[in-house]
């Protein structure tokens, strides 16, 4: 299995990942277009030539990203390939200086097996909230938050 940034020729291996998610109320959908305008944020785990998984590590302020579109292929499951991707985002978000991760996600035990902490979603800045304005769960929000402070020694 190799992690790695996301190509072009990935965009509807994720697409496909993401928006299956998405149809089980699962995660937000993705367009196309979305995942072309923000492909760099995206890391892959590739299995002989096959995208199994997803997610995007994109930067909201100087010291603050977000991991989001986190997705693994249902027959790649329970095979640590959800636990790469977040630490090669976290590595990506150390080399450039990002002092914090968070995610918004429903399944918070996986962040947390990951060093991640619990958070109150109150606590994030309102910079965060951006993909809340398009969430048909807006007034009703199942998601927890999740924080990793990174080490400058990383």
């Amino acid at each position: 299995m190799e992690i790695r940034n996301a190509k072009i020729s990935d965009v509807v291996s994720i697409h496909q990942l993401v928006n299956g998610y998405a149809e089980l109320d699962r995660m937000l959908f993705r367009s196309m277009a979305d995942i072309y305008e923000k492909l760099q944020t995206f890391i892959v785990a590739d299995i002989d030539g096959k995208v199994v998984g997803c997610g995007a590590l994109e930067i909201i302020w100087a010291d603050l990203a977000e991991i989001k579109s986190l997705a693994v292929s249902e027959s790649h499951q329970s095979m640590g390939i959800g636990k790469k991707i977040v630490e090669a985002a976290v590595q990506k978000a150390s080399e450039i200086g990002v002092l914090k991760v968070f995610a918004l996600t429903l399944v918070p035990q996986f962040f947390v097996k990951t060093g991640f902490e619990i958070v109150e979603k109150e606590t994030l800045p309102m910079k965060v909230w951006s993909d809340c304005a398009r969430c048909p769960k807006q007034q009703h929000c199942d998601e927890t938050a999740v924080v990793k402070r990174i080490s400058r020694d990383i």
